[in-house]
Order: C-alpha cells, then structure tokens, then sequence
C-alpha cells in the first residue's frame, strides 16, 4: 500500500512548474528578483501577465510581455506568457501546481492571505508558494515607480535597464502630448535624471 509519498524515482520524472502571476505593469527589480529565485527552486516558472479589464495599465500585456521576455531572456527555465480569466484555470492549463506570490511587508500579507484562500477553494491541488522580497526591494512596487517616473525622478535602481528607458518613452510621449511638446520642468529633454 502506497503513503502517497513520492519516491525518488517518480521525483526525477515529475517537472515542478510554478506560474508567477502579475499585472508587472511595469516589472520591477523587485519582480525580477523573485523571478530569479523562484527559477532556482523550480524546474519551469511561467511569469504570467495578467490582462485586467478593470485596470487601466500603462503599458499594454503586449508590452509588458515584451520587457518581461526581455530582462528573463538569460534565465532558461523561465518563460513568459499572458492570460484571461480566473488564475487556477491558466494554473491547471499549463500543468502547474504553485503559484509563486512575493511579499514585500505584513501589509501585502493580507490581501495574498485572501487570494490564496479563494485559490485553494476553487482548485485544492494547486499550492501557493510565498518569497519574501529581498530588502533592497522591499518598499518597491510598480504604482510607486511610474508615480516617481511620472515626476521625472530617478528609477535607475527600480527597474531594469531596458525598463527605464520605456518608462521615459512613455513619459515623454505623454507630457509632450499634454503640454502640447512644452516641458514642465518635471522631466529634463536630455534624459532621466
């Protein structure tokens, strides 16, 4: 009679798939750490960007499928995706069984407590896997780096390189169109500050 445990054997054959989901509106080095790590403990990790109807992002899922792409290509094992729809089913769609959530603070505890809760009644097979950010990033998150991009304020530290530069495309693109291509002194002409 089997104890369910897995033996060694079947762990060899078994592939430990993790999907990161996120809006990643725009991905941090906040997300690009966890993503990293997450990359060490499984076999496959799907970074899956999340199309919200209810949100209004800055960048579109193409976009920011592309950055994603782009920061992760040096990582093997990680791949990046989009989807629609409840999570658990694009989990169970991909032939995964973890989710990997990443935690700044005790305040994002709470709203990940819920959402892992609602996962396990929807699907109890599907585990949810929590990485604490690495200090450096703990105060980061993307709403605060296009609010201090916004202002023309220094991101270098925040975001990738290939990152920043969308990020003050986008920005300048923006002002210029509001401002009628005047510059408000928010954001210098030659750059990021």
């Amino acid at each position: 009679m089997r104890s369910g445990a897995v033996t060694n054997s079947e762990r060899k054959v078994l592939m430990r798939i993790a999907v990161y989901p996120g809006s990643f509106d725009p991905v941090t080095n906040g997300h690009l750490d966890i993503i990293c790590r997450a990359s060490r403990v499984f076999d496959r990790v799907i970074v899956a960007v999340g199309r919200q109807a209810s949100k209004k992002p800055l960048f579109s899922t193409e976009e920011r499928v592309a950055m994603l792409r782009k920061v992760t290509e040096d990582l093997p094992n990680v791949e990046v995706d989009s989807f629609d729809g409840l999570l658990v089913q694009y989990v169970k769609s991909r032939g995964a069984n973890i989710v990997v959530r990443g935690l700044r603070a005790i305040s994002d505890f709470d709203y990940e407590f819920q959402m892992t809760l609602t996962i396990k009644k929807l699907d109890d097979e599907i585990e949810t896997l929590f990485m604490m950010t690495s200090s450096e990033y703990s105060f980061l998150s993307s709403s605060i780096v296009k609010e201090v991009a916004s202002y023309g304020g220094c991101i270098r530290d925040m975001v990738p390189e290939v990152v920043e530069k969308k990020l003050w495309d986008r920005y300048r693109v923006s002002q210029n169109t509001s401002l009628g291509g005047r510059n408000n002194g928010h954001l210098r002409s030659a750059g990021p500050v």
